[in-house]
């Protein structure tokens, strides 16, 4: 089973985040930001990885820390859960439409983080969640998590919609990036030796 489990204890946040990267898509996250559990919901279920998130942050300040913070717990997570990376697919891509918008991700498991976002929202609130924080998670999964992530906008009018198609995007390509190559099995996907 590749799993993990991840406790980060800060000043601002305390964190722990459970991921099964054979999963099933099941889900339990608790953040105190609304918003954030649905769109957190959705990466566990369309990428089939079984998370669970708690999180008390310092949301009297505002939900920058938590959202940042969980994003930098799940990405430590997935690298610790991928292991050696052998026998997995390491890429993946996937172009998402949800009503009046598409998002398109592609991304590399590669241990090396690069993060390209051109993704820009309509509005500056979702409900009262900042939209500018959806690209704070993803530079923080992006680099904790070792991964080269591109993630852009086709179209889109909708800011929930926007947001939502960048989480199911995302979470598409990671299972794709995640899954083991039956053809691949013990070989590691690289002609390096080493990722």
């Amino acid at each position: 089973m590749r799993t993990a489990s991840i406790t980060r204890d800060t000043a601002e946040t305390k964190i722990n985040v459970e991921i099964n990267l054979d999963g099933t898509g099941i889900y339990d996250n608790q953040t105190g930001v609304g918003f954030f559990d649905h769109m957190l919901d959705q990466l566990s279920r369309h990428s089939l990885i079984d998370m669970t998130v708690r999180a008390d942050g310092d949301l009297h300040i505002d939900d920058h820390h938590t959202v940042e913070d969980v994003g930098i717990a799940i990405g430590q997570a997935l690298t610790a859960a991928v292991g050696d990376k052998k026998g997995m697919n390491r890429y993946g891509h996937f172009a998402l439409a949800m009503d009046d918008t598409q998002v398109a991700t592609a991304l590399d498991l590669s241990a090396r983080p690069f993060f390209v976002w051109t993704v820009d929202f309509p509005s500056a609130k979702i409900g009262t969640f900042d939209t500018e924080l959806v690209r704070e998670f993803f530079q923080a999964l992006s680099t904790h998590g070792g991964i080269t992530l591109h993630i852009d906008k086709v179209h889109g009018i909708n800011s929930h919609h926007i947001a939502e198609a960048a989480f199911k995007s995302v979470a598409k390509a990671l299972r794709m990036a995640v899954e083991i190559d039956p053809r691949m099995v013990g070989v590691l996907p690289s002609t390096k030796g080493k990722l």
